[in-house]
């Protein structure tokens, strides 16, 4: 009991808020996406050189503006429009659990341009959860964004088919590498993941495994614009598919490639999730890494996301989670705090045996 009430403290010290300030329409500070310190976050391919550290520990604060970046020119405009604002809050918190090492890993990135400038901005968010060890859940936390971007994610023009195109081969990608990664250095972890790219008002979820992505949208908005759940309470909307062995659609494609699901529900009756990055020695028996991929367009509507490991599903049910946050965000507490409390709750008061990692993104018009 002394060890997990040591966790606790420790994960609250670690845990923090990042900020973006989300420009609808168009910009007009030049430099406003640079505003933020980049030391202070941490990418998963320039700070990967630097720190073999998760996420980012030390947490910071962020503003980016996000939009086209044409308006940087300052072009005068025929026509006056209001400009859609919106304030995008992400907190993020772990905890081991009663587990003896931590596998879980975690990407908050306001600006996931990197390398790969363009009209388009965006920001990047994922929760990779380890099992057999954490050697996988950091290869992909190291490389799986700069894959999607490298296949082509839209830097210009948005176009849907297109970012859903790169997801899927930057996933690919991502497994192909680690595969060789863990051939040459003897290892066979593997790593489920829930993933958020934030791509000018659009949001693209992908997910491989049972790591789940909620969100929390209001029924309707009043004149305002203002978020009018105090009499329309928020839905819970599950934008992910867990991807077990026992379901259907992954057992029939496990079972053509030689697999066998044992009466315990696992794939040779070890493995429980059928999608996973890693995980060689099951890839013969149709372990795929190919994500689903759901997107959505972001209004006043969308109030809040809960990305979360299994470990936070266990003892949350979507609406469950859903409630809690609101309920903490109505009192006016920080997300990082409602993300540390949502954590602290899941470990210690509904006894949450597993990693425990949760990532809350809160969409604000201002």
């Amino acid at each position: 009991m002394m060890e997990k009430e040591s966790d606790l403290t420790a994960m609250e010290k670690e845990s923090d808020l990042t900020a973006l300030r989300w420009m609808m329409e168009k910009p007009n500070n030049k430099h406003a996406a640079d505003s933020f310190s980049s030391e202070e976050l941490v990418s998963p391919v320039k700070k990967a050189k630097k720190s073999e550290e998760t996420g980012c520990s030390d947490g910071g604060e962020a503003v980016a503006a996000v939009g086209n970046r044409e308006a940087e020119e300052d072009k005068p405009s025929c026509v006056s429009e209001e400009k859609k604002e919106f304030l995008v809050e992400a907190g993020v918190a772990e905890d081991k659990g009663a587990r003896h090492t931590m596998e879980d890993v975690w990407v908050v990135l306001p600006d996931a341009s990197l390398d790969f400038p363009g009209t388009l901005r965006c920001a990047h968010f994922a929760i990779y959860d380890g099992h057999g060890g954490r050697l996988a859940a950091e290869f992909a936390k190291k490389h799986l964004h700069l894959n999607v971007l490298s296949a082509g994610l839209p830097r210009e023009l948005l176009d849907v088919k297109v970012a859903k195109k790169a997801i899927l081969e930057g996933f690919r990608k991502t497994d192909e590498l680690l595969l060789q990664e863990s051939i040459s250095g003897g290892w066979q972890d593997g790593a489920t993941a829930v993933c958020v790219w934030l791509l000018d008002q659009k949001v693209f979820v992908a997910n491989i495994g049972d790591a789940k992505a909620v969100l929390a949208r209001s029924s309707a908005t009043n004149e305002l614009g203002n978020h009018t759940e105090a009499c329309n309470p928020l839905k819970a909307i599950v934008l992910t598919r867990e991807h077990k062995a026992i379901y259907p659609q992954e057992r029939s494609r496990i079972q053509k490639s030689g697999g066998v699901i044992s009466s315990n529900g696992r794939l040779q009756g070890r493995l429980e999730v059928s999608r996973a990055f890693g995980d060689r020695q099951f890839k013969k028996f149709g372990v795929s890494a190919t994500p689903d991929i759901h997107a959505f367009e972001l209004t006043e509507r969308e109030n809040f996301m809960i990305l979360g490991c299994d470990g936070l599903w266990e003892v949350f049910g979507p609406s469950d989670a859903v409630g809690f946050v609101q309920k903490l965000l109505k009192e006016g507490l920080p997300v990082s705090t409602v993300s540390r409390r949502l954590v602290k709750e899941a470990v210690k008061e509904r006894r949450c045996k597993d990693n425990c990692t949760a990532i809350v993104i809160v969409f604000k018009r201002v």
